[in-house]
């Protein structure tokens, strides 16, 4: 599983060049998450905090780092993003012309 958020300012970019009115009477906006607990490698330096050597890699604390989804769900991730999807930082090539972020790339 994983969890998508995103909150942003409003900016032009942000909102399809302004055709994504933001109602900020509904302002303030919040996420919270309850009983949410993760433990996560850093990237940094094109190298990992975690060890590829770890005692399990399909049991204990860190099972989730290895899993992914099915096809199915990819076709789903796939079809939301572009259906419902505003803004895609790994596409912005002019707000980041020195190219796009590492995990832009990940399947």
């Amino acid at each position: 599983m994983r969890i998508y958020s995103s909150l942003w300012n409003a900016d032009e970019w942000a909102t399809q060049g302004g055709r994504v009115k933001t109602d900020w009477t509904l302002s303030p906006f919040t996420a919270s998450y309850r009983n949410f607990s993760a433990n996560a490698c850093i990237w940094s330096s094109g190298a990992s905090s975690c060890s590829s050597s770890s005692s399990s890699s399909t049991s204990g604390t860190r099972a989730w780092f290895r899993q992914g989804l099915d096809a199915k769900s990819r076709v789903k991730l796939r079809w939301v993003q572009k259906n419902y999807m505003i803004y895609n930082y790994c596409t912005d090539t002019m707000r980041f012309p020195e190219g796009i972020a590492p995990e832009c790339g990940m399947n």
